[in-house]
């Protein structure tokens, strides 16, 4: 049987590490949240400060990384239980993004909406990585008001 379990930020960052298909660890996060069947972790959730600045308005907390086995209702799983612990913490909207290739069943079930593409394939400006952090494709994000 699936369940909930807390999990530090290193904890979540190694799962996310020896899973993720295409991102890496993150530096920080407001909270951790992971899920175990019979004992092994089997998903996780680091939840954080908006990535965009234009977004990041102390209401609204963003979904950075979401990453499971395959495990069966993980990922809406850990979607509904990030929404909670964020509305419960004050927060008014929680936001992610998925790569436009991604179906996003998981958020729907979830109770997210798909509010259509957002941002461009790249970062740009000044602090431009030298190496992309992440596919170089259009994202959709979702939302969830609270």
């Amino acid at each position: 049987m699936i369940r909930l379990v807390p999990t530090t930020l290193r904890e979540a960052n190694a799962f996310v590490k020896a899973h993720h298909r295409h991102h890496k660890p993150v530096t920080g996060h407001k909270f951790s949240i992971g899920c175990e069947v019979e004992g092994r972790l089997v998903g996780v959730v680091i939840a954080g400060r908006p990535v965009s600045r234009y977004l990041d308005d102390g209401l609204t907390l963003e979904v950075n990384r979401l990453c499971t086995t395959g495990e069966k209702n993980a990922c809406s799983m850990l979607c509904a239980a990030t929404a909670r612990a964020a509305k419960a913490m004050g927060y008014q909207k929680i936001i992610t993004y998925t790569l436009d290739t991604e179906p996003g069943t998981s958020l729907r079930a979830a109770g997210w909406t798909c509010m259509g593409r957002a941002g461009g394939k790249r970062w740009t400006g000044k602090r431009c990585p030298a190496v992309d952090l992440c596919p170089p494709q259009m994202k959709l994000r979702y939302e969830k008001l609270l």
